[in-house]
């Protein structure tokens, strides 16, 4: 057990397995707790009366830069037609600075809602993880070995080249590694495919597809192959086990399902995106829980999702839309729906006891999760590697006053 950096006093914790605890706890370094005895060396010694300690929530999905585009953009378009006609021209005029800004945008955003963590898939991937490392946050950032979008100027290999020194200065030590997008099988051909995993088994790193998200793209691969989107990864041998993050799948067939969890790929689910944009289906979580598949939970970009990155409210949107697709009140609870969104996390979130959205308590402090997940909570304090990323509502790694007039102003540039 490493030294601890913080104790909270009176205070209320949920641990890894989602028991409760009451009374006065450290916080390591390492990430792990322990009940405080009172005497202990801390940098910090806080009243934690009317607050409650969870772990942070994980985001597997996302396209932080996207902020510059959120929230009602393009609102009312399909899939497809949003893509063509509003994220792919609109993205011929990001630059790296842009990408900088929005970054640093949403990951103001998930330090406010709680999120220690992004899984993220964009252009400009130096750009992301330079936003998240002035956040003090952590990541996986994605970075196409391609010209992205498709219909961008000819690609002479600069950005493979570029994205391979990126990938081999990643050190176990940082929060913050480079990853391979591979943005989906119909804008990527096979040998784009292969030279992604190709980058990813040479770095030893993640990689992260768009799956299945619409009828249309199913339909589309079956046409062309004869086989659907994970079929036709799976035949030409894409999969790298425990490193390759599907995102969205809600066109999958459970024999799909099956091959996932035997390629030991992960699912990140992104029911919000799903929804705005009018994907038809839903990642059936009973099916994939039933098939094996190692699930996560994502907001998918700010602009897509409508919704922001706000973890509690997708975990809550999660909870929803199985209980409606499959008619059944129990088809997600909300304990395991932030069991799903908190997965993997060795940071804390403190939340504020006097919001009203977590209460009534309940006789025995277990309406908490529920309360959090249902009704969302004012995140007060956040702690990575022992370091307040934020405190009492204060973030200390961004000046908020200075990025939104920063912020503003960039947006405005960026679509004039």
């Amino acid at each position: 057990m490493d030294e601890a950096s913080v104790r909270y006093t009176n205070a209320v914790l949920i641990d890894d397995e989602l028991r409760t605890h009451i009374g006065d706890f450290l916080l390591h370094t390492d990430g792990s707790w322990s009940e405080s005895k009172g005497d202990e060396d801390v940098i910090h010694n806080l009243d934690g009366s009317k607050r409650l300690i969870t772990r942070s929530f994980q985001n597997w999905h996302t396209h932080l830069p996207m902020q510059l585009n959120a929230r009602d953009f393009s609102d009312g378009l399909p899939l497809q037609e949003w893509l063509e006609k509003s994220i792919f021209p609109t993205e011929m005029n990001l630059t790296k600075e842009y990408a900088r800004i929005g970054a640093l945008a949403s990951a103001l955003e998930m330090i406010k809602t709680g999120s220690t963590f992004a899984c993220d898939m964009y252009h400009f991937p130096d750009a992301i993880v330079s936003a998240l490392d002035e956040a003090g946050l952590r990541g996986i950032v994605c970075g196409p070995q391609t010209q992205w979008p498709p219909n961008a100027e000819e690609d002479d290999g600069a950005v493979r080249r570029e994205l391979d020194s990126q990938l081999a200065s990643n050190r176990p030590e940082d929060k913050v590694h480079y990853g391979v997008a591979t943005h989906a099988v119909y804008t990527c051909d096979e040998d784009t495919l292969l030279a992604g995993k190709e980058l990813a088994e040479k770095h030893n790193s993640h990689m992260t597809i768009h799956v299945s998200e619409t009828r249309k793209e199913v339909a589309d691969c079956f046409k062309e192959t004869g086989m659907y989107p994970l079929e036709y990864l799976d035949s030409i041998d894409y999969f790298i086990p425990n490193r390759t993050i599907c995102a969205h799948g809600s066109w999958v067939k459970k024999s799909e399902m099956r091959t996932m969890a035997a390629r030991k790929a992960i699912l990140a689910h992104c029911p919000s995106s799903n929804m705005k944009l009018a994907c038809g289906g839903t990642a059936s979580l009973p099916a994939y829980k039933e098939a094996g598949v190692e699930v996560r939970l994502g907001t998918d970009g700010p602009a897509s999702s409508g919704s922001g990155l706000d973890m509690a409210h997708e975990a809550r949107m999660a909870c929803l839309v199985q209980r409606h697709d499959h008619w059944d009140a129990s088809a997600l609870l909300a304990k395991d729906a932030f069991a799903m969104a908190t997965s993997g996390s060795k940071d804390w979130a403190t939340w504020d006891l006097n919001d009203i959205r977590m209460n009534p308590v309940g006789k025995d402090n277990e309406r908490h999760i529920s309360n959090l997940i249902y009704n969302g909570g004012n995140c007060l304090d956040l702690w990575i590697d022992g370091n307040p990323i934020m405190q009492s509502g204060t973030v200390n790694t961004i000046n908020e006053k200075m990025l939104l007039e920063t912020f503003n102003l960039a947006v405005t540039d960026y679509y004039s």
